[in-house]
């Protein structure tokens, strides 16, 4: 993934060719003490590997940031680079791999490799963290042994993934603060789901406003 990134990031698309791509692992972005954790799945090879932000610069983000703006979690609809002055309201967003993978799907092991990143993530956020919105199967996968590994107890089987699913966490020993964790699934916003109606702008909005009714993120006033 490292070379398929820096590759990516020299030769370009011929759109953004006047860009300094970022070509590095992409951080989450939003607030350190946020309430409400969105987990999609990778950069894409020219949005976050170009801007150097999540779900920045793409058709993804488009959706995403659209609709986090519509429920009162965004300040604008749009993020189109690094310094447009976005800002997210109790929310964060980050992935399970922070590289651009080739053909924008990263394999199993490339998954469990990046974890590490994901849980340190989780542990930085366990203080004030309430409930997450995970994007897709796959990341549905990736996160739950995440969360297991950042203190939180996950059911067993593993619940399985569904658009619209909800599942709480508990924390063994009562964590920081005490609370535990509602966990959201929801369909990728991939333009193969929001092109073909799998996933409407309602159907993530419904999806953010419960998540973010779970969490307080945005306060209550704010979500819409």
């Amino acid at each position: 993934m490292v070379a398929w990134r820096e590759e990516v990031a020299g030769t370009k698309r011929a759109a953004f060719a006047d860009w300094t791509y970022w070509g590095r692992p992409v951080p989450g972005f939003g607030p350190p003490d946020a309430r409400l954790l969105i987990v999609g799945l990778a950069p894409a090879a020219h949005g976050g590997n170009r801007t150097g932000r999540m779900f920045t610069g793409d058709r993804s983000g488009d959706v995403l940031y659209q609709a986090l703006y519509d429920v009162g979690l965004a300040s604008q609809p749009t993020a189109v680079c690094a310094d447009d002055g976005l800002e997210l309201y109790g929310v964060r967003v980050t992935s399970p791999v922070h590289c651009a993978p080739p053909a924008n799907k990263p394999t199993p092991g490339e998954r469990d490799t990046c974890r590490p990143w994901l849980v340190q993530e989780l542990r930085l956020l366990r203080p004030t963290l309430r409930a997450v919105v995970v994007l897709g199967a796959f990341g549905w996968q990736a996160a739950l042994p995440a969360f297991a590994e950042a203190g939180w107890t996950v059911p067993r089987p593993r619940p399985a993934f569904a658009h619209g699913a909800r599942v709480p966490l508990d924390r063994p020993d009562g964590g920081d603060g005490g609370d535990g964790l509602d966990v959201f699934g929801c369909f990728h916003v991939s333009q193969r789901n929001t092109f073909t109606g799998r996933l409407t702008p309602e159907m993530l909005r419904d999806v953010l406003r419960a998540a973010a009714g779970a969490s307080g993120a945005g306060g209550a006033a704010g979500v819409v």
